[in-house]
């Protein structure tokens, strides 16, 4: 096992690399996206469809995995079958669809705001990508800039909506950096639309991957702990930001690369950090054994 009781270094990350390489051929394929929230973009073909459903998906993505398939059928299934033509002719007699919607700290008065703002982004600038792109600067450091005036932009328009003001329920679906926040569901949704592989969709073509930001929750911070790659015991934006510049070290042109095979961990072996049967077949034993 590599010391971790120093600084990692270049034989830290060349072994880990190739045990994270390891995870990626195993986990990384279609069929094993299920039940990842992203399946749901994987519903539609045309890129217009799948940024849409996306962001619904990536929104909701909080809570018990089974509470968010169910929320998601629901309103995926009130799109149908083309959430674009859904969100460019929302009105009033659509937002009655969303009645009695919810999940968790969200209603369907916050997805229905949500698509009437939409409807504006895609009256304006065409797609969600274009949306997203006016704020990008490839210039910037990573992704947080743009991100940070994409969701600020959103909510400034939710506000004009409401004299000014912005329902907690709402601010809830669109998470920003400014006070700290890791914003896992949007730095989700930006891998999905950004990277191209046999799991991230890719219909995003206009923003360079070596800007994404890993997302982190708890699960996956408990993870990345394992692995030496931070030692807070929170999660926030600055282990986020310290996390993606961990992997940059071994994928500096795909710093997201292996965050979906990661997280199957938890997923499909049920890690919880407790020693199991399972153990001995889990790539990254040689980093958990002792810790």
């Amino acid at each position: 096992m590599i010391s971790q009781a120093t600084d990692p270094g270049q034989a830290y990350y060349k072994r880990l690399k190739e045990v994270l390489e390891q995870l990626y051929q195993r986990y990384n394929r279609y069929e094993l996206i299920a039940p990842d929230p992203l399946q749901f973009v994987y519903r539609y073909e045309k890129p217009a469809d799948m940024e849409i459903a996306g962001l619904l998906a990536a929104m909701l993505a909080y809570g018990r995995v089974q509470q968010i398939e169910k929320s998601l059928t629901r309103l995926i299934g009130v799109m149908t079958p083309t959430p674009a033509e859904f969100i460019r002719r929302f009105d009033k007699r659509k937002r009655r669809r969303f009645e009695g919607f919810k999940h968790r700290f969200n209603t369907g008065q916050d997805i229905a705001d949500l698509c009437e703002i939409l409807k504006e982004v895609l009256d304006r600038h065409g797609s969600i990508e274009n949306f997203f792109a006016d704020g990008y600067d490839a210039a910037d450091e990573n992704i947080l800039p743009a991100l940070s005036r994409f969701r600020d932009t959103l909510l400034a328009m939710h506000q004009k909506r409401h004299s000014g003001a912005v329902r907690r329920s709402f601010a809830y679906l669109l998470p920003g950096p400014a006070l700290g926040s890791a914003c896992k569901r949007l730095n989700l949704y930006l891998r999905w639309m950004v990277r191209d592989d046999d799991v991230d969709a890719g219909v995003w073509k206009s923003i360079d991957k070596t800007r994404l930001i890993v997302p982190i929750d708890v699960h996956m911070g408990r993870l990345c702990r394992i692995l030496g790659l931070y030692n807070a015991k929170t999660v926030s934006l600055s282990a986020a930001l310290q996390i993606t510049r961990g992997f940059a070290k071994m994928q500096p042109d795909d710093p997201a690369k292996y965050d979906f095979a990661l997280s199957r961990i938890g997923i499909v072996q049920a890690c919880n950090g407790r020693l199991s049967d399972k153990c001995d077949q889990c790539e990254i034993i040689e980093y958990c054994r002792y810790r």
